[in-house]
């Protein structure tokens, strides 16, 4: 979200001036107790296309942390801050 409170513009915008977009990964896991089921997970944050930073440090984190093996990540981004669209005007009609 983005707010301006005291003066103060939030980090959230902030990253997405410098060009984080939002970043969404559906990870598939194995279930600890339960090898042959798979579980879900959605992650979301704002990073940086195309080597995602924070996403591999998640996934790091998980790697070492977490018992369930990933199985998969799928990974969507879009830039939410982005140029003006622009359309050049073809005429100009004045009415009385």
């Amino acid at each position: 979200m983005v707010s301006r409170v005291g003066g103060v513009v939030s980090d959230d915008f902030r990253k997405q001036l410098l060009g984080y977009g939002l970043t969404t990964a559906q990870i598939l896991y194995r279930m600890p107790d339960h090898p042959s089921l798979l579980q879900t997970y959605v992650w979301q944050n704002y990073d940086l296309f195309p080597k995602f930073p924070a996403l591999q440090d998640f996934l790091a984190f998980w790697q070492q942390k977490l018992e369930g093996p990933l199985f998969s990540v799928t990974v969507a981004h879009s830039k939410l801050v982005k140029p003006a669209e622009l359309r050049a005007v073809g005429g100009v009609f004045r009415l009385h």
